[in-house]
């Protein structure tokens, strides 16, 4: 699957969210249950639903929560979804010596089925995760299919008060010239645009700043949806 720069990734929580989202304009569409943390877990019925509506017209991937060794057993329904891409985060995952090696088996474990997005968080101090340099270097090294910056904890801080634009920017550029789509994420609002013009990740990652009144809990508005298309085109 070839991908441009600039495209729009939106998070949501049920397959009417999933529908006015790509009807404003999204070109691949994520399913998470917000209220669950960063990378909630929706149920399996709902990802279904979202699968079934959305209908092959974008991607879909779906978030699993943050990882631990009985990851697949616990997604086991949801893998036999027809999914593009699923990711976990790595909060808590202890950076030592060998540390993606569990992450490797299983990805093998997947196999032929969705591409496993390598996942780094920028507050990686405050999810106890491994940092965002290292996570890229394994993504690149090991060839993942893409690969998600986001933001652990969802409060008012976004991705900019962790990385500057020049880190994220080297970053999405190294990934991006070893065949690695990049997602960037991380709460980042309307206004933070300007200052990400340069970077053209593959996808802008959104959920909050789509949502009625700017909540990630709301309800997708889809005039902010076409706002944020409009402004990335």
């Amino acid at each position: 699957m070839k991908h441009g720069s600039n495209q729009l990734l939106i998070s949501v929580r049920n397959a009417e969210e999933a529908l006015v989202a790509i009807a404003a304009g999204a070109d691949l569409i994520d399913v998470k249950e917000p209220s669950k943390g960063a990378l909630g877990m929706a149920e399996a019925e709902v990802v279904a639903a979202v699968v079934d509506a959305v209908a092959g017209q974008v991607p879909v991937s779906a978030a699993f929560g943050e990882w631990h060794p009985a990851i697949l057993t616990e997604a086991h329904w949801h893998l036999q979804l027809k999914l593009d891409y699923i990711k976990w985060g790595l909060a808590g995952y202890t950076h030592t010596p060998g540390w993606g090696e569990d992450l490797l088996d299983v990805r093998r474990q997947v196999r032929r089925g969705p591409e496993v997005v390598a996942v780094a968080y920028a507050d990686w101090q405050r999810a106890k995760s491994v940092p965002p340099d290292e996570v890229a270097k394994f993504a690149k090294r090991f060839r993942f299919k893409a690969f998600l910056l986001d933001t652990y904890v969802k409060d008012s801080k976004n991705l900019l008060n962790f990385l500057d634009v020049d880190e994220i920017s080297e970053l999405v550029t190294t990934l991006q010239a070893g065949g690695v789509p990049v997602a960037i994420g991380g709460s980042l609002k309307f206004e933070n645009l300007k200052a990400l013009k340069a970077v053209k990740p593959t996808w802008y990652a959104v959920r909050g700043a789509v949502c009625m009144a700017g909540l990630r809990d709301g309800e997708i508005d889809p005039l902010r949806v076409k706002k944020w298309k409009d402004a990335i085109a």
